[in-house]
């Protein structure tokens, strides 16, 4: 009689058996609603034992996985350095820890350590997780940063090149705990293409790890790297989740502060829905409001006047003279960072959204009207009427036109602060506020 089979905590990983996945009510951390969570104990073979755990729920559609070590962190931290040569390479198993970066040489790329939890994927996924992360970023850095940008497009370009198996590359993955793993297609064997090796981790990676405590010395560096963190903030675009303003499904807004030059820092948040495709931007001054006010008015003298940043607050006033318009604070979408081109470009659609029978079948005095106004606008746009004044009027002082003479004065711009009058004051919530002796009665 031949004895029962072994049961094990840890079975070998397979995909098509789902014996031992433990299902879990969970707190949706998105719509605060429950969702399910999978754990997954299970054994990668010549490897180790791990924890596959995945959420999903079904209220909001917000889903996450990721892996963790059922083991101990290794004595030893290790880099494994493997050369992509086929796409039966991109199929290979990785386990990627928090602890660890890994790094593509011939692309100059890098995903830090600890910028992403633990995760079970196949290289090709890595790298689709990779090129997926740099594409969220992407609107917020054509407009505040075009040349960086273009590096980015370019590195995704070569990211999509190594994962569709079109150029041989070198991946490596430096894990400081050493619970990081790479398939090896010829196990039992030595894989040929990889290498890995062993190495005594530093005492400030040990901290790192909580494995001890920081000395004074340490905890200086610390302070210090905290200190340069903070700084780099200026440097890197921040992602926090919220709800789209359309259709409500979870959504991530990126923001990043700005410095304009000759002018101020400003915070510019964008917004992108995968759900239904509604896409937002809005900025706001980093630095509260002027003592003065401020109005801008620029002559539009050459096309290449329309390519001058600007930014209109959501406190500015926006008037054309010469076609009669004003757009009063607060009847356009929030603040601006764009060129000009741009802002007349979200006059002539925002005219077009809140008068949608204005181009139809409404009284033939206000059609006639309208489309007179849109066509010179268009004219503006094209660059075909020069001569055409735009004045920015900002009671708050946080508008601006780009001096394209800087920091000489430009011909083309003139810049007047002035002082606000009692009914400014009111609008903008500064007539009573008391930011000294607010204690006293």
């Amino acid at each position: 009689m031949e004895a029962a089979p072994k049961e094990t905590l840890f079975p070998d990983i397979d995909a098509d058996n789902e014996t031992g996945v433990t299902i879990i009510e969970s707190f949706c951390v998105s719509c605060e609603e429950q969702g399910t969570t999978r754990l997954l104990l299970t054994r990668i073979p010549f490897f180790k034992e791990v924890v596959v755990s995945s959420f999903d729920c079904p209220h909001c559609g917000y889903s996450n996985n990721e892996v963790q070590s059922a083991g101990r962190i290794q004595d030893k931290g290790c880099t494994i350095t493997l050369s992509i040569q086929s796409e039966k390479d991109l199929s290979r198993q990785v386990i990627k820890s928090d602890a660890a970066s890994f790094v593509i040489p011939e692309l100059e790329f890098e995903s830090p350590a600890f910028t992403q939890k633990g995760e079970l994927n196949t290289i090709e996924g890595l790298l689709e997780k990779a090129v997926s992360g740099l594409e969220q970023g992407q609107p917020v850095r054509k407009i505040v940063d075009p040349v960086t940008a273009d590096k980015v497009d370019s590195i995704i370009s070569q990211l999509r090149k190594c994962k569709d198996g079109e150029m041989d590359f070198t991946l490596i993955v430096d894990d400081i705990s050493g619970n990081s793993f790479i398939e090896n297609l010829h196990a039992p064997e030595k894989d040929p293409h990889m290498t890995i090796e062993y190495y005594t981790r530093q005492p400030q990676q040990d901290v790192r790890l909580g494995l001890q405590q920081a000395d004074e010395k340490e905890e200086d560096i610390e302070e210090e790297e905290e200190e340069d963190e903070v700084e780099n903030l200026k440097d890197e675009v921040l992602n926090f989740p919220t709800n789209c303003t359309s259709c409500n499904a979870p959504a991530e807004t990126k923001m990043k502060v700005v410095s304009i030059p000759h002018f101020k820092e400003v915070i510019v948040m964008a917004t992108t829905c995968d759900i239904c495709g509604d896409k937002t931007n809005e900025v706001k001054s980093g630095s509260g409001t002027e003592p003065k006010g401020t109005k801008l008015t620029l002559t539009i003298t050459d096309p290449l006047d329309l390519n001058r940043d600007v930014l209109k607050s959501e406190t500015c006033e926006v008037r054309i003279p010469s076609l009669e318009f004003v757009s009063s604070a607060g009847s356009q979408s929030g603040g601006r960072f764009t060129t000009l081109e741009g802002l007349l470009t979200n006059v002539k659609d925002q005219l077009k959204s809140l008068n949608p029978f204005g181009l139809g079948d409404s009284p033939a005095l206000f059609n006639e009207n309208l489309k007179t106004f849109l066509t010179s606008l268009d004219k503006i746009i094209s660059g075909e009427q020069l001569g055409v004044q735009i004045i920015l009027d900002d009671p708050a002082g946080n508008s601006y036109i780009q001096n394209l003479y800087a920091p000489d004065p430009d011909p083309e711009l003139e810049v007047v602060h002035y002082e606000r009058t009692e009914e400014q004051n009111d609008a903008l919530g500064i007539s009573y506020m008391k930011t000294e002796g607010y204690e006293e009665k």
